[in-house]
């Protein structure tokens, strides 16, 4: 018997989960063979194949009998999360990306290797929670009643990057289980660090015409840790407004603007209404006049609603397929414009952390880069992810971008790893 630890690699995306175990094996003095890597899409399959070249990809584990799979230790997952995710419809186990949990099951219950390490999103823990004031759901419960079903001793706790060296907040939660004891997840390492330490110097900056309005308004220096949506206020927001980008306006109507920001979301104005309250609503004239009594303020919203920093629409009242405008109800003034409808989102702040980075607005997070703004680089991508240097990544950016933000942050399953492999006895581990 060597010293090989043998693993499976599944919903591998581009096998961060498989970097962070094989660090940790290697600091085990292990060496490491996968033997079955799973992954259905193309670009990610792209980039397994460019970091792992002698290696077979295969497709879809739906699709894979249990006996076809060569015996392993350790089977690695990052099964899908958008049922669990509060970024989707939370459908859980309805969800058939949800069902994809029992496929694991399935092998671990045929091929019974030595252990796991399950990756998801936060949300999982309080899935389909029968009490709001329950710490775990139904989901959880599910899956965790499962695997001791299995014969399998579990941990499971949820981790933020920013713990362990990574400049992003990002909370997911791991499960690890072997047949020896249970391990220990409940000391990382509380190393910190910004987004400056990873930020590439002098690239190319954007000239957009939306950027250079930014620009003509802002300092670089002003821009650190902005937002940019017109849904939300506070200190760090900025809005279509501030920037005129619709058009110019007037001090009094960006002041009329930032009070009907605060004032759409209060739930007095569905009681007046007669119906359920929803973050967000229309304001009649005379609800606006209650709290902004300008003598001509039918002119001023008249302007913005041309300009469209304002739309005009009824209240929405609940339908079985979620909301829909009631027309019985009177028209008021909403704000137009959500969170992902800019060219830019974010602006990060080079002395903190990233907020946690998602498949969908990655292309609309930007860096300061000298006197101008751009799009984070893949390798900065790469680096809030606790990739390593080497780590290839030769694809086109917005395919990259999608990929970055479904993967996972590699010193914390090498915590995870670490922890799992200190549950093991060496002598026991091995396949034979």
């Amino acid at each position: 018997m060597d010293d090989t630890i043998r693993f499976i690699d599944l919903f591998a995306g581009i096998g961060g989960i498989r970097q962070g175990f094989e660090l940790a094996c290697k600091k085990h003095g292990y060496k490491t063979t996968c033997v079955l890597t799973s992954e259905i899409k193309p670009h990610a399959i792209r980039i397994l194949q460019q970091n792992h070249p002698n290696e077979k990809v295969s497709g879809d584990i739906t699709q894979i009998s249990s006996s076809s799979i060569p015996d392993f230790d350790f089977l690695l997952a990052g099964f899908p999360c958008q049922a669990f995710s509060s970024a989707g419809r939370r459908l859980g186990f309805l969800d058939t990306r949800g069902t994809l949990f029992f496929e694991i099951e399935r092998i671990l219950s045929e091929k019974k290797p030595r252990g796991f390490i399950l990756e998801n999103v936060e949300g999982l823990v309080t899935h389909d929670r029968v009490d709001r004031k329950d710490k775990v759901g139904r989901t959880l419960t599910t899956i965790l009643d499962r695997l001791n079903g299995l014969g399998y001793n579990i941990s499971w706790k949820v981790l933020d990057a920013k713990n362990f060296g990574v400049p992003q907040e990002r909370k997911r939660i791991y499960i690890v289980g072997t047949k020896d004891s249970s391990p220990n997840l409940q000391s990382p390492p509380l190393i910190t660090s910004s987004v400056g330490e990873i930020i590439e110097k002098g690239l190319v900056t954007s000239d957009s015409d939306f950027v250079k309005l930014l620009l003509n308004h802002y300092t670089t220096d002003d821009l650190y840790g902005k937002a940019i949506k017109d849904k939300r206020g506070g200190y760090d927001n900025i809005h279509s407004w501030d920037i005129e980008l619709k058009g110019k306006v007037s001090e009094e109507q960006k002041t009329l603007l930032n009070q009907i920001l605060k004032e759409r979301r209060k739930k007095k104005w569905a009681e007046q209404y007669g119906i359920d309250w929803m973050d967000g609503m229309p304001l009649t004239l005379e609800n606006i006049r209650s709290f902004y009594d300008h003598n001509n303020l039918e002119k001023l919203l008249a302007d913005l609603v041309e300009k469209k920093y304002l739309k005009m629409e009824h209240p929405k009242k609940k339908v079985e397929n979620g909301r829909k405008q009631d027309e019985t109800l009177p028209l008021g003034y909403n704000i137009v414009t959500g969170k992902m409808s800019f060219e830019v989102n974010k602006i990060l702040d080079p002395n903190k952390c990233a907020p946690t980075l998602v498949a969908m607005d990655m292309k609309h997070i930007y860096v300061v880069d000298g006197i101008g703004i751009r799009n984070l680089s893949l390798r900065e991508g790469l680096r809030l992810f606790g990739y390593p240097e080497s780590f290839k990544f030769e694809i086109e950016k917005e395919l990259g971008y999608d990929l970055l933000g479904n993967t996972v942050v590699v010193p914390v399953v090498t915590f995870v790893a670490d922890s799992l492999l200190k549950a093991i006895t060496r002598s026991e581990l091995l396949v034979s």
